[in-house]
């Protein structure tokens, strides 16, 4: 009989509770389609965050158990659901929202990330890659913070952090922090940074799987 693989690190719902643990209270959050729909699950007791999605929602709850609204979506036309005082408005004017710098961090997963925080989300550049970046350019330039969600490596075992992205970028030097199955890590001016390793993961075991220069977490003096 065949064992059951072991899993490293953290899983995905356990990444996105992890995820939720450092957004400050009262912040307005734009969640990418994916992994990064989940953080809306785990909103800390005693902490308020505001979900926004861009086709048109401010206060975007979990999804639904069973079925839910037929027109209550979100951008990746998953149900969602509306918490008490949502506000529903018109797409341009969600965009307004994310141009005008009115909200606090965005949530997106990527293919690539390098190590001066350029993104790769939205392409492969392949001649038959269907083109779908979606409102992730707006996002990346008008959002304050960008968290980045994902695994750390390919489902064929390639570093998804990286000197230099070579997909097709979303943004130059956006992204402040990456949370993956292995670890929670920074972007510096110094390059990739280790903040925290997933339970049960060592240092090494990061370092091995990330395509730049890893620096280990910065201990206390």
């Amino acid at each position: 009989m065949s064992s059951t693989p072991t899993v490293i690190g953290r899983t995905r719902e356990e990444m996105a509770q992890r995820l939720a643990q450092d957004i400050p209270d009262g912040s307005y959050v734009n969640l990418g389609i994916g992994i990064p729909e989940l953080v809306a699950k785990f909103v800390p007791e005693g902490r308020e965050l505001v979900y926004h999605t861009e086709n048109g929602l401010l206060g975007m709850g979990p999804s639904p158990e069973g079925a839910g609204d037929p027109e209550l979506i979100n951008a990746g036309k998953r149900h969602v659901t509306a918490i008490p005082g949502a506000s529903f408005f018109h797409h341009a004017d969600s965009f307004s929202m994310i141009r005008g710098g009115h909200i606090d961090l965005c949530v997106l997963g990527a293919l690539q990330i390098a190590c001066n925080g350029d993104l790769a989300n939205w392409s492969t550049g392949t001649p038959d890659a269907i083109p779908a970046v979606g409102g992730a350019m707006d996002l990346v330039a008008g959002v304050k913070s960008i968290y980045v969600i994902t695994q750390h490596c390919t489902k064929d075992g390639e570093p998804k952090l990286v000197e230099s992205c070579t997909y097709p970028l979303t943004g130059c030097g956006v992204v402040n922090r990456i949370y993956s199955d292995l670890a929670v890590v920074d972007v510096t001016p110094d390059g990739f940074r280790v903040v925290e390793l997933s339970p049960g993961v060592e240092f090494e075991y990061v370092r091995e799987r990330t395509g730049a220069p890893l620096l280990p977490p910065e201990t206390d003096h």
